[in-house]
C-alpha cells in the first residue's frame, strides 16, 4: 500500500510540474533583481574616456541620493491610480558619446518634423501622410513621469522624422541602434520599424516619404501571420552606382509573443566594422550573421554566370533510362482483359424480391395546393424506401458482385534499361560575369543624418520611446537599464495571477486542458479513495483460523504413543472383564459393597476435580493441548505442566474404564 501511495504522489507531482512548465512556456518570468538589466560597475570594458567615466560615476551617486530621498518622502508623493507598483523614474541621460537620443519626457515634438508630402503610387484619398502622432504615457504598466511617441490613427499613412545631433559615418566604430516599441492594442497589419535617412544634399524632412533614400531600415513588422524583424541596408554597386536592398536572414526565434503580449520590448541592432551584425530583443540575441554571407541577395555577385546565349543541342539525350528495345510482349499477355469480373461462385440470397423495386412513391404524399402543372409540370409523389424490402435481403434485379480478375495484367510495357546514349542533364556553359565586383567592406555604407518613421498600420496606439544611436553597446545598455528596465519591473509586478496565466496559456495551447483536468481530478479522486468511510466490523465475515499443526515427526511419535496406550488399555480391560463375569456368577452377593466402593471413588474423583479446577488458568483442554503439542513426551513438559500430569493421567484411566463398563 505504501508503494502504491508513493507512485500516486509521484504522478501528482509530475502533473503539477507540467502545469507550471506550461505557464513558464507561455511567458518567461522576469528577473527579480534590477541588477540583471543594469550594467556592471566595472566600466573599464566600456571603452569610454575619463570624462565619460566621471559623468557615469556622478550619475551613480545622484541615483543613490535620489533613492534615499525617495524612501523618506514616498508617503508624501501622489501616485498614479493605474500603477500598482511604484518606481522612481528619472529621465535617462546618455553616459557616453551619442549621435541621437530621445525620451519624449518633455511632452513636446519640437525637434520632430511631420511630413507634408503625399505617398507616391497611392490613391488620392489615402496618399497623404495625415496620420496623427501624440506624446502620451503607456495605457498599462505606466511609469510615472515617462512618456513616449504614440501612433494614433489607423488605416492612415504616418511619417515623422528628426535630425541627428551629428551624421554617422561608417568608419572604424560600431553602430548601435536601439529603441522601444509597445503594441498596446496588439497588431493586425503594420510595422514599427525605423529608417536611418541617408546624408544627401537634398534631404528635406518635410518631403519625407516612402521613396526617400535611406541607409538602414530596422524594426518589427507584421502582416497576417508573418512576424518579421527587419534589418535591411542599401548597398551601392561600385560599377554602376545603383542602390540595392540587402535583407538579413530571418530571426532564429518565434516572434509572435512580442507582438501580442502588449508589453514594451527593446529592439537593438549592433553592426560592427568587421561586417558582423547581431539583432537583440529585450537584450537577448535573436539573430546574428555577416554582411558578406547572410544577406539576400548577396552583396557580391558571382564571378561566373550562365551564358545567356547558350542553348541545348537538339540531339542531347537527358534520359537516364529507356525502354528495352529487345523486349517482346509475351503471347499470353491479354491487354483487353478487364480488371474486374463477376464472382462466379456467388449465389442469390434466399428471399430476394426480384419483382420489388428499392423505392416506391410515398402513398401519404399529397400534391401541394399551389402546384401549377403548366409551370411546374406533372406532379409526382416523392420516392421512399420500399417497406417490403425492409425484411428481405434485397429488392430488384440481383447482380453478381464484382471481384478482381486474376487474369488481368494491364497494358504491356517494355522494362527500362540504362540508356547507352545518356549525356546527363544539360546545363549552359559558364562565362565570366561582366557585372562582377567584390566589395569586402559592405559595412562602409552611405552616411546617414536623420531618423524617420514612415508607417502604415491597421492598428492604432503603437508606442515608441527612448531612441538612441551610439557607437558603444555599453552606453545603450545603461540607457536601457534607466528606461526600459523600469518598465520591465513595473510590468513584472503587475503580472496576472497564476490562474489567469494558466487560462492564457490554455487559450494558445488547448491541449493543456488535459493536464489541468488531470492535475485537479487526480487529487480529488485520491481524497475520495482514501477518505471514504470504511466498512464496520459487522460487515466482514471472519474465517476461523485452524490451529497450528505439529511437525511431521511429532505427529508420528504421537500416533505411536496412542497405539501403545490403546494396547495397554486393552490389556487392562481384559482382567476387568473377567472379574466382572466372576462377580456376576457369584449371584450378586457383593453388589451392594461394590456400589458403595464406586460411590466413594466417584466422591474422591469429584474432590480432586474441584481442587484442579481451583488452579488459575488451567483446564482440561489446556492439559490435553499440552500433551498433543509435545507428542506425549513427558520430558518436554514444563514444571508447571507436570504438576497436574498425574491427576490428568488418573482421570483418563478412570474415563476409559467407564467407557469399557
Amino acid at each position: 500500500m505504501k508503494l502504491e501511495k508513493g507512485w500516486t504522489w509521484l504522478l501528482l507531482l509530475l502533473l503539477s510540474t507540467l502545469a507550471v512548465a506550461a505557464v513558464a512556456a507561455h511567458e518567461k518570468q522576469s528577473e527579480a533583481d534590477v541588477s540583471d538589466v543594469v550594467v556592471d560597475d566595472d566600466d573599464d570594458d566600456m571603452g569610454l574616456d575619463e570624462e565619460e567615466l566621471k559623468v557615469l560615476m556622478a550619475e551613480d551617486e545622484s541615483e543613490q541620493v535620489k533613492e534615499t530621498h525617495s524612501k523618506s518622502t514616498a508617503s508624501e508623493k501622489d501616485t498614479d491610480s493605474n500603477v500598482s507598483f511604484q518606481v522612481t523614474y528619472k529621465t535617462p541621460v546618455p553616459t557616453g558619446d551619442v549621435y541621437f537620443a530621445e525620451t519624449f519626457d518633455d511632452g513636446s515634438l519640437d525637434r520632430w518634423q511631420l511630413s507634408k508630402t503625399v505617398k507616391e503610387d497611392a490613391d488620392g484619398d489615402i496618399a497623404k501622410y495625415d496620420g496623427k502622432w501624440a506624446v502620451e504615457q503607456l495605457k498599462e504598466n505606466k511609469v510615472p513621469g515617462d512618456q513616449g511617441l504614440v501612433l494614433k490613427s489607423r488605416a492612415k499613412h504616418h511619417a515623422i522624422s528628426a535630425m541627428l545631433d551629428k551624421p554617422f559615418v561608417f568608419k572604424d566604430e560600431p553602430l548601435v541602434i536601439q529603441y522601444e516599441v509597445n503594441f498596446q492594442d496588439g497588431i493586425d497589419c503594420g510595422g514599427a520599424y525605423i529608417k536611418l535617412l541617408s546624408d544627401t544634399g537634398s534631404l528635406n524632412l518635410e518631403q519625407f516619404h516612402d521613396r526617400t533614400p535611406y541607409t538602414i531600415m530596422f524594426g518589427p513588422d507584421k502582416c497576417g501571420e508573418d512576424y518579421k524583424l527587419h534589418f535591411i541596408f542599401r548597398h551601392k554597386n561600385p560599377l554602376n552606382r545603383d542602390m540595392e536592398e540587402k535583407h538579413a536572414k530571418r530571426a532564429d526565434v518565434d516572434l509572435k509573443k512580442f507582438y501580442t503580449d502588449k508589453k514594451t520590448h527593446l529592439y537593438t541592432l549592433l553592426l560592427n566594422p568587421d561586417n558582423s551584425y547581431e539583432l537583440f530583443i529585450d537584450q537577448s540575441s535573436v539573430s546574428r550573421g555577416n554582411l558578406l554571407e547572410d544577406m539576400v541577395p548577396p552583396v557580391n555577385p558571382p564571378k561566373e554566370i550562365d551564358d545567356p546565349n547558350d542553348s541545348k543541342p537538339d540531339d542531347w539525350d537527358e534520359r537516364a533510362k529507356i525502354p528495352d528495345p529487345e523486349a517482346v510482349k509475351p503471347d499470353d499477355w491479354d491487354e483487353d482483359a478487364p480488371a474486374k469480373i463477376e464472382d462466379p461462385d456467388a449465389l442469390k440470397p434466399e428471399g430476394w424480391l426480384d419483382d420489388e423495386s428499392e423505392f416506391v412513391p410515398d402513398p401519404n404524399a399529397e400534391k401541394p395546393e399551389d402546384w401549377d402543372e403548366e409551370m411546374d409540370g406533372e406532379w409526382e409523389a416523392p420516392q421512399i424506401p420500399n417497406p417490403a424490402c425492409e425484411t428481405a435481403p434485397g429488392c430488384g434485379v440481383w447482380k453478381r458482385p464484382m471481384i478482381n480478375n486474376p487474369q488481368y495484367k494491364g497494358k504491356w510495357k517494355a522494362p527500362l534499361v540504362d540508356n547507352p546514349n545518356y549525356q546527363g542533364v544539360w546545363k549552359p556553359r559558364k562565362i565570366l560575369n561582366p557585372d562582377y565586383f567584390e566589395d569586402l567592406q559592405p559595412f562602409r555604407m552611405t552616411p546617414f543624418k536623420a531618423l524617420g518613421l514612415e508607417l502604415w498600420s491597421m492598428t492604432s496606439d503603437i508606442y515608441f520611446d527612448n531612441f538612441i544611436i551610439t557607437s558603444h553597446k555599453e552606453v545603450a545598455d545603461r540607457w536601457a537599464s534607466d528606461s526600459w528596465g523600469l518598465k520591465k519591473l513595473v510590468a513584472s509586478a503587475n503580472e496576472p495571477g497564476i490562474f489567469a496565466q494558466l487560462m492564457m496559456a490554455a487559450e494558445e495551447r488547448p491541449w493543456l486542458w488535459v493536464i489541468y483536468i488531470l492535475t485537479v481530478g487526480l487529487p480529488v479522486g485520491l481524497l475520495v479513495l482514501f477518505c471514504w468511510p470504511k466498512k464496520s466490523d459487522d460487515d466482514y465475515v471472519y474465517k476461523k483460523v485452524d490451529p497450528p499443526k505439529a511437525d511431521v515427526e511429532e505427529e508420528e511419535e504421537e500416533e505411536e504413543e496412542e497405539e501403545e496406550d490403546k494396547g495397554a488399555e486393552a490389556t487392562e480391560a481384559a482382567p476387568a472383564a473377567e472379574e466382572a463375569e466372576e462377580d456376576a456368577e457369584a449371584g450378586g452377593d457383593n453388589v451392594e459393597g461394590d456400589d458403595e466402593e464406586e460411590e466413594e471413588e466417584e466422591e474422591e474423583e469429584e474432590e480432586e476435580g474441584e481442587e484442579e479446577s481451583k488452579a488459575p488458568g488451567r483446564t482440561l483442554e489446556d492439559e490435553v493441548g499440552v500433551i498433543c503439542s509435545t507428542g506425549g513426551n513427558d520430558k518436554k513438559l514444563t514444571a508447571v505442566q507436570s504438576g497436574n500430569f498425574k491427576s490428568l493421567t488418573y482421570f483418563l484411566s478412570i474415563y476409559h474404564q467407564k467407557r469399557i463398563k
